[in-house]
């Protein structure tokens, strides 16, 4: 079993941990070692139980804040995904749309009146050039 040397609050502590646990367990002493060291320089020197003690309730503290929110986002996260599930599962019926059809005739008169404008304005271009 490993013995891990971690500092917290200015304090050595050797604490054994299980094979592999090492990296854990300074990434929770230098959680506690922060809080320490804020209430040391707030406070000053204390006991080293009370200080323990003390860093400890902050930490539960800040712990129970981010489970409150994640109970929050659970339940919020809960909501909508009844929300996706109630939503309908097929897509709707697709509408019908009529798109008025222009007749043959009326589009033969349209190509003939615009041939005639061409003509008029090439017409007029070439007047105007003379």
């Amino acid at each position: 079993m490993p013995q891990v040397e971690i500092t917290i609050g200015g304090r050595n502590f050797e604490v054994a941990c299980q094979d592999g646990e090492e990296q854990f367990l300074m990434t929770a002493a230098a959680m506690l070692d922060v809080e320490a060291s804020s209430l040391s320089t707030q406070i000053g020197r204390m006991p080293e139980s009370r200080m323990l003690l003390m860093a400890g309730l902050l930490l539960a503290d800040r712990t129970a804040g981010l489970e409150d929110k994640l109970r929050e986002a659970e339940a919020r996260i809960a909501e909508l995904q009844a929300q996706i599930d109630s939503a309908p599962t097929q897509a709707p019926e697709p509408q019908r749309i009529e798109v008025p059809v222009i007749p043959a005739q009326t589009v033969e008169r349209l190509s003939d009146i615009a041939a005639k404008a061409e003509a008029l304005a090439d017409e007029v271009e070439a007047k105007a050039a003379d």
